[in-house]
């Protein structure tokens, strides 16, 4: 007969056998079910014809372009609004940020106006996938309100290095180690024109007509709720940080919204890359042109890491700008395209925008009905498992459907624009807008985009039934919009 200990010694194999048996198998389950990792990587003030993908020869985006070409390129790809803050508050909620009173844009002091902020009521995308299980994460740029109660480490996010208003200096002065180009109301010897100083690092612009905005007063470098020192070149030691945050959550489900300030003003380009671009002999593009390739190599470094921790296939990353390029200031390009940044004309709304999500979406593919940067949060969200039908009032779709060729039909049959007496709706080909200059006439222009992108050929007066059609179609959307909470 088996002695006892015996016995014991066998039981004790058996249950140690069982569970890691247990444990293998409870691995497995957690592998097969893990909800994808969300990255969203956006930049500031690029203009619709800037990337390579998009058909810039001068200025290569070698790591841009590559989301296209593993995903989607959006040609038809909207925002909610032709500049930065009410952009974003339709992009973090996926709703109409004119249906919760978000229509204007606070810079400067502004920003600290305890109103002008993202409505506390607002979910985000954060705090949606926070709820499920994601490890979330802001790095970069904010501004949606400068105040504690809106703080990113309020709204979802678990980890936030960044900052808190309309923009930052990437290097503070005396600006070593940068050319940096500044707007002045007038030069030494009140002069009009450009000024450059005798080593070339630095260059001050009248042809904007108005002062450098004081980006940096009252708006320090955070990390979680606290301002911190930060040396290196701001588009470089925001990649840091994500790549650090890669680093340390390859291992769950995590939520990076990596919001660069590039290729926002003041324009400042990094040595090295204004020296890859001394070929360029106008130095306010220069500078352009360092800025989006500094940013471009910032995002291989994060393509990479996820690369290097195998989690490429276990990623859904987007890139798309905040809204146009503002061209006069920057040189930021939106051609083919009409306006620039503030404006209701499509250099205004219309933006590079692709999407990459190997195995769940197609590679090298263009997709040409329109999209809007509401859709990311219905997308993002569908991806981590969640219902949207427990979502309410969502104005944006899951756009996984459209893209894998299950859902045949266009995302949007209709898109909403309004900031103050400027307007516009895109219904399937057309374009209705007013965008007037100060003072100007509130009259509505109509335009075919099937046929006229550039938006040359108005025909309001050619086509009354259509322009009326459209004109229906906004006042119907727009009677579903609340008054500004807050104006500038």
């Amino acid at each position: 007969m088996p002695s006892a200990a015996y016995l014991l010694s066998i039981s004790l194999l058996v249950f140690v056998d069982l569970s890691t048996i247990a444990s293998a198998s409870d691995d497995a389950t957690v592998k097969k079910s893990r909800q994808p990792n969300i990255v969203i990587l956006l930049a500031d003030d690029l203009g619709y014809g800037e990337t390579g993908c998009q058909g810039n020869p001068q200025i290569p985006t070698p790591h841009i372009d590559s989301i296209a070409n593993d995903g989607v390129r959006f040609t038809n790809g909207y925002v909610t609004a032709a500049f930065c803050s009410a952009s974003r508050a339709g992009l973090l909620t996926g709703r109409y940020q004119t249906r919760f009173g978000y229509e204007f844009n606070p810079i400067g002091a502004k920003n600290e106006d305890p109103d002008a902020g993202l409505p506390l009521k607002q979910k985000t995308f954060a705090n949606v996938l926070h709820d499920v299980g994601y490890t979330t994460a802001l790095i970069g740029k904010w501004h949606l309100g400068g105040t504690a109660k809106y703080h990113p480490l309020r709204r979802g996010f678990d980890e936030f290095f960044g900052f808190l208003h309309e923009g930052h200096y990437f290097v503070p002065p005396p600006f070593d180690g940068v050319t940096t180009m500044l707007r002045r109301r007038s030069l030494p010897g009140h002069a009009q024109g450009r000024y450059r100083s005798p080593d070339g690092k630095l260059v001050y612009t009248t042809h904007m007509g108005h002062d450098e905005p004081a980006y940096d007063a009252d708006n320090p470098i955070y990390r979680g709720g606290q301002p911190v020192h930060e040396s290196a070149y701001l588009t470089d030691a925001f990649t840091r940080e994500a790549v650090d945050f890669i680093d340390r959550n390859a291992d769950r489900p995590f939520l990076l919204y990596l919001a660069y300030n590039a290729v926002h003003s003041p324009l400042q380009g990094a040595d090295r890359y204004m020296d890859s671009f001394a070929h360029v002999d106008d130095v306010h593009r220069r500078i352009f042109a360092s800025m989006l390739a500094n940013m471009d190599d910032s995002i291989g470094a994060v393509l990479t890491r996820i690369r290097d921790e195998n989690l490429t296939n276990d990623t859904l990353v987007f890139f798309l700008s905040d809204n146009g390029g503002p061209t006069r200031e920057l040189t930021s390009s939106n051609l083919p395209l009409r306006g620039e940044k503030g404006s209701m004309f499509e250099g205004g709304l219309r933006i590079p925008f692709c999407v990459r999500w190997p195995g769940q979406i197609p590679p090298n593919t263009v997709y040409d009905h329109p999209v809007v940067s509401l859709d990311l949060f219905a997308t993002a969200v569908a991806a981590a498992g969640i219902d949207l039908a427990t979502i309410k009032n969502l104005d944006g779709v899951n756009l996984v459907p459209f893209l894998n060729g299950k859902r045949k039909s266009a995302p949007h049959e209709t898109l909403f624009w309004r900031t103050g007496n400027k307007a516009a709706l895109r219904h399937q080909q057309w374009k209705l807008l007013r965008n007037p200059r100060r003072g100007g006439s509130l009259a509505w222009e109509l335009y075919d985009l099937s046929n006229d992108v550039s938006e040359s050929q108005n025909l309001a007066d050619q086509n009354t039934a259509k322009r009326e059609e459209l004109v229906r179609r906004w006042e119907a959307m727009n009677s579903e919009m609340v008054d500004p909470t807050w104006t500038p």
